[in-house]
This record gives structure tokens, sequence and C-alpha cells, in this order.
């Protein structure tokens, strides 16, 4: 469902993305790793069509995301990073407004609203104002606001970033049911969100894949390693290493 293929974004003279590829199948919940900088964030960005790739290609459902874009984007939901709402809606007139710009209309629109605010555990604050809800709340908005289509393709940057254990856990969860009938990228720094919801992980270094398997199998790369967090500092350089290498 997701095909990335040799992916290279460059910012002036700094390569960013070096030639990713992956792909990504229904029923697949890849995790997204690397250290800041790395290059998830915009590898994510060219997925969705946000930033055009200097070169390499994108198709999501069997649609080029370069040159039928439009199309591509009806079959992707996306929670990016920090993800923007409107302060002085409330949470079903924000979805409502959301359902709207991917075409859901009268009844379609009210049953949309109605599910995701189940899935979403929200409908305790369906009636109340985005700028009164707790930052689990609004995260939690956010989300719901990303499948509010039911799309076949989920694009996730951090969506755990700044949440307690337990919403954490929610996400999570919701995540792996959703997992099931879609194909999912979440992009994390959380190396125990790997093992709790992904089926497989990529982890990115320097804009380089530098790994790519299931969990399991990734903790093999290293012997002697019993985490993912062992596997990931083996293989990946901090930003001190890197100044001391200069």
């Amino acid at each position: 469902m997701i095909q990335v293929k040799n992916l290279i974004k460059l910012f002036g003279t700094k390569v960013a993305v070096d030639d990713v590829s992956f792909s990504v199948e229904k029923g697949e919940v890849l995790g997204f790793l690397g250290p800041n900088g790395a290059g998830k964030s915009t590898t994510m960005r060219m997925v969705t069509g946000y930033f055009r790739p200097t070169s390499g290609s994108v198709n999501l459902c069997g649609i080029d995301m370069l040159e039928e874009p439009e199309l591509a984007k009806q079959r992707l939901g996306y929670l990016p990073e920090n993800a923007p709402l409107y302060s002085d809606m409330t949470v079903a007139s924000f979805l409502g407004f959301c359902a709207e710009l991917r075409g859901l209309h009268g009844a379609q629109r009210t049953q949309a609203i109605d599910r995701v605010l189940d899935l979403c555990f929200l409908d305790s604050v369906r009636n109340q104002s985005v700028d009164t809800l707790s930052k689990g709340y609004r995260h939690r908005t956010c989300f719901a606001q990303s499948i509010i289509h039911d799309p076949d393709v989920l694009i996730l940057d951090e969506p755990t970033d700044g949440l307690d254990p337990n919403q954490k856990h929610e996400v999570r969860s919701m995540i792996k049911r959703m997992g099931k009938d879609k194909a999912i990228i979440f992009s994390t720094h959380i190396l125990e969100e790997v093992e709790a919801a992904c089926s497989r992980a990529i982890i990115i270094d320097r804009g380089k894949v530098v790994a790519d398997g299931t969990p399991e199998s990734l903790k093999k790369l290293v012997p002697g390693a019993n985490s993912l967090d062992e596997v990931f500092r083996s293989i990946t350089k901090s930003d001190t290493a890197v100044k001391k290498a200069a």
C-alpha cells in the first residue's frame, strides 16, 4: 500500500534524506526510528506530499503522490508533529469541519464524527471547547481528525509525544488495533513503543536506513543485545560522537 523508492531530499547542500526505500503492506504497523535530526519527519513529509522530494518516488495504494497528489491524499490520514487545532471550536465541530474537508456531508459526516469520538474515547468532551481540553484530550482530537475519513494509510509523526503513561498506552493500543486493516507508519524515539505496537521497524540515521526488520530480528543485529535500546545506540551516532569525530 505504501511504496517509497530512492527518496532524496536536499536543503541547499545538506542531505536530509539519502536514498531511502521501503514498503508497507496492509496489516503492517511500521515504526520509524532514529535520533533527532536523522531525517524521520522529512521522510514522512515527503510520503504525505507535504514536501516534494529532490528525487525518488512515493506511491500510496497504487497512486503516484507526485503525479496525482490530490487523489493519493484521499487515501491518507496524517497526524503531524504538533498538529494544529482551532481552539475556539468544540471537539465535535472541529471534527465536523475536518469531515467536510474530506468530502463527508449529511449522515456520512455525522456517522464519521460519532465513530471517531468513540474510537478515540472523546465522547465525554464532544461539546467541550478545544481550548479547555487537557493535553491528552487535545492529542486524541488531533488523532481523531487523521482517521475521520477511515483512510487506508495512516502516517503518524510522534503520536504519543507529551502524553502521560496511561495516554500513551491508549494511543499505542489504538494504533495496534487499526493496524490490522491499514498500512501505518509512525515515527517515534521511544523504543518501547516499537515492541508494544509495531510489527516491523526501520532505523534511520544521518538520512540513511541502517536497519529494517521485526523488533525481534533487530535485536539479533548486535551480538549480546537484550533490548532495542542497545541496538539503537550501537548502530546510530549521537551528536556528541559526530562532533568528536569532526
